[in-house]
């Protein structure tokens, strides 16, 4: 399978380079940016980089667009004619975007390649993505299926679910890096330096997703390590006291 990315930005970028560590043929990858600049980091690799988006699509299986929705409409005018409809699919990750929207930009004489919308999150660079796909036309066999699938976790939703998707996923990562970093300053606090204390939330968050991984129940797992009149019920109850739980919520939901 080849594959083409349009835009080499951070996710386009994290993609290309998640790929490359997944093991894939980075001799089967092309990525196209219109700034030189930004594509210097991918050619010692050996992924075939270009400025010209109708040259990345050629030969491609599958093509993946992460652009600004507000490029989107452009790039789809301009690669249109360059797509085979009857073997490339193509695959949109763009936030705001509907599939009908979709439809009507890549519609060329009534015809539309097999396409649907993506909502990875950044962590497709070391293949631990949640990746949202909704197919627009097609099936949950659309062939960019496998590819999110070795850049992490999948899930086929409905078009309905994708804002809360990108909430909990997209948008969801930062949240979890910002209590890393809140849990960083508190560990400074406590006699850490930053960088081990750092090192210490994050394989701590690694491992409470690890066990989650392995079907436990996250309140469950709080009750182990929750004695009574312990360090950890204490925390948590200042932490509800200072609207923790509430905080989450409110942010996930906007």
């Amino acid at each position: 399978m080849k594959i083409a990315i349009i835009g080499a930005g951070a996710m386009g970028g994290a993609i290309a380079e998640g790929l490359v560590e997944s093991g894939f043929s980075a001799s089967d990858i092309s990525i196209s940016n219109p700034h030189e600049e930004k594509l210097k980091r991918y050619e010692h690799s050996g992924i075939t980089t270009t400025t010209d988006n109708k040259e990345a699509v050629k030969g491609a299986d599958v093509v993946i667009i992460a652009v600004k929705p507000w490029i989107l409409p452009g790039v789809v005018a301009e690669l249109r004619d360059s797509l085979h409809y009857n073997y490339q699919a193509v695959s949109v990750v763009a936030a705001g975007v509907s599939g009908e929207e979709l439809q009507s930009w890549f519609d060329y004489n009534g015809y539309c390649p097999t396409l649907s919308l993506a909502m990875p999150n950044t962590a497709v660079k070391c293949r631990e993505s949640m990746t949202f796909i909704v197919p627009v036309t097609g099936n949950e066999k659309n062939p960019d299926i496998a590819i999110y699938e070795r850049l992490g976790k999948v899930a086929v939703i409905e078009e309905r679910q994708l804002s809360a998707a990108t909430a909990l996923a997209s948008c969801g990562i930062a949240y979890a890096l910002r209590y890393i970093r809140a849990a960083t300053e508190g560990g400074v606090q406590l006699g850490f330096r930053a960088s081990e204390a750092q090192k210490i939330v994050a394989q701590t968050v690694k491992g409470a997703a690890m066990l989650l991984e392995n079907g436990a129940h996250a309140e469950a797992e709080i009750d182990r390590v929750t004695t009574p009149g312990g360090l950890t019920i204490r925390g948590l109850n200042a932490m509800e006291k200072a609207g923790f739980t509430n905080a989450v919520i409110s942010g996930l939901l906007g």
